[in-house]
């Protein structure tokens, strides 16, 4: 496959179906880029630029490598979980609370610095250009820091963009594949920059459209967005908690013809278990299948594009991207008593085999 086409690949995945995915999974560094009350265009324009030079590198990377530099369902969640964090300190700020204010340096905003009655001017010296001030006087100065301000605040936005790499949807982790297939660092990177130039006409609206909200209901619904962005959060980390295997064992049970249906035996003796991704889950959820037998999962799609393409395993550190429609077998080999849970790659939507 071309340079050419798999930039078009990865701009056409993306423009079609990446956007909203990849939102939902970063939205929490997305919103962290333009809280900091500027205007929104140019920090969702650092943080566009900043990921769209990662993904190029980590699709470089990937065509040269293979999977080797993949990380695994654990590790994405454990950075779920740190995005959770991230979005829960973001809406804590947006109420004020005096930790998160001091964690991301808002404490006291440049503008609002209150200076010492000696340090102030009076009004008919007030010139432009006049910087001269005592240095005892300069930490709260008109001109200090003056020149270093753009760079510190392009540098948030940008660092925000560049972890998107860390986080990658289900879509994300279908255009990584195809980067690892490509067998070259230009073809590689070409696919992923083509799949975040397709994802950024949804994010810059998003970035711009939470920007101006952050604006404009401070100090109204301030409290209203910093609710929505905590449940955001929470959202974030229990599905990074089902990436990771990490939550309790708490999952419904199989209904016996579910079981009956979705689960036979071949002319071998291998236990045969059959899951469809669908668009917004697995069929079946549940199962229950023998323990102590060699045991093959079919995965089956028909027309699917959504999360569940990227298929996981966290016990077995395996991922699995499905095709639009057809049949992928994952080998479970011989599993013992006990409840082995899947997940699609962005931990949304899980799933699990009980074996007895």
């Amino acid at each position: 496959m071309g340079v050419a086409t798999l930039f078009l690949a990865g701009a056409g995945t993306g423009l079609l179906a990446g956007g909203t995915t990849c939102a939902a999974t970063q939205l929490g560094l997305l919103t962290g880029a333009v809280s900091g009350g500027r205007a929104a265009a140019r920090p969702v324009g650092a943080f566009l630029a900043a990921k769209l030079v990662s993904h190029a590198l980590l699709g470089a990377l990937l065509g040269l490598a293979g999977g080797a530099v993949q990380p695994g369902p654990r590790v994405r969640g454990v950075l779920l979980a740190a995005a959770a964090v991230v979005l829960a300190v973001f809406a804590l700020d947006l109420l004020g609370f005096g930790p998160a204010r001091r964690l991301l340096r808002r404490g006291r905003e440049p503008g609002h610095r209150r200076e010492p009655e000696h340090c102030r001017e009076p009004e008919h010296h007030q010139e432009p250009s006049h910087c001269q001030e005592p240095s005892h006087c300069q930490e709260s100065g008109p001109c200090q820091g003056a020149g270093h301000r753009p760079a510190a605040r392009a540098g948030r936005p940008a660092a925000l963009g560049a972890a998107t790499v860390l986080l990658p949807c289900g879509l994300t982790l279908s255009a990584e594949l195809v980067a690892v297939t490509s067998g070259s660092a230009l073809g590689g990177a070409a696919v992923m920059s083509g799949f975040v130039i397709g994802t950024a006409p949804l994010f810059g609206l998003i970035g711009v459209t939470v920007g101006r909200s952050l604006r404009a209901l401070r100090g109204r619904l301030t409290a209203l967005l910093a609710v929505g962005l905590l449940a955001a959060a929470g959202w974030t980390l229990l599905s990074g908690l089902r990436l990771g295997g990490w939550l309790p064992d708490g999952g419904g049970a199989a209904s016996a013809a579910d079981s009956a249906r979705f689960v036979r035996s071949d002319a071998s003796g291998t236990q045969i278990v059959t899951v469809w991704a669908l668009d917004r889950g697995y069929r079946p959820a549940v199962v229950t299948a023998r323990a102590g037998v060699h045991t093959v999962l079919v995965l089956k799609t028909r027309g699917t594009r959504g999360h569940t393409r990227a298929f996981t395993v966290p016990s077995l550190g395996k991922d699995v991207i499905l095709p639009v429609t057809g049949e992928t077998r994952v080998d479970l080999g011989t599993p013992g008593p006990g409840r082995m849970r899947f997940v699609c790659a962005s931990g949304h939507y899980p799933g699990a085999i009980t074996f007895r």
